[in-house]
């Protein structure tokens, strides 16, 4: 069993960067933290971290479909990310990315049963650190991508057909 210490970070994805970064700072009143390129922003509350990524598709103002792109779970330490990755392989979920250093500390993401993209991570002490080689700077994102579809697909095929008799 793991032992999950908060959710923290919820990341939404936003038709316009800027616009966002001026809602959620100059109105909410959540201080920016830092930008990875043009089309990430962190922004912060104490601890907790909202993340702005720009969108690949736009969204329509008046839609109710859901622009969250990830939630995270964290963990006390680096260790225990390594174990929640085993523990959760051990159970057959479906592990998107490898336990992997990033800036600001070690994470894994994975798909939830209906798709959805779960990160567990441990912070640094220190925070967030500069870029480095040993700093792994993808996005789970992409990588997901294709698997949404598939395990559509899947959970589809499983399926009982019925007769109409």
């Amino acid at each position: 069993m793991m032992k999950l210490t908060g959710i923290n970070q919820i990341t939404l994805r936003v038709n316009d960067l800027r616009l966002s970064e001026e809602f959620y700072s100059d109105i909410l009143g959540i201080k920016l933290d830092h930008r990875v390129g043009a089309n990430i922003s962190f922004l912060r509350i104490n601890s907790d971290m909202l993340v702005l990524v720009k969108a690949e598709t736009p969204g329509l103002p008046g839609a109710r479909d859901i622009r969250v792109d990830h939630f995270g779970f964290r963990l006390a330490s680096d260790a225990e990310v390594d174990g929640a990755a085993r523990y959760l392989d051990d159970k057959g979920v479906h592990i998107v990315t490898r336990p992997a250093h990033r800036r600001e500390g070690k994470a894994f993401f994975v798909m939830d049963p209906d798709g959805n993209l779960v990160e567990f991570y441990s912070m640094h002490e220190s925070g967030i650190l500069p870029d480095s080689p040993d700093i792994d700077l993808s996005s789970p994102c992409s990588r997901a991508a294709g698997t949404h579809t598939e395990n559509a697909e899947e959970r589809a095929s499983k399926k009982p057909r019925r007769s109409r008799k």
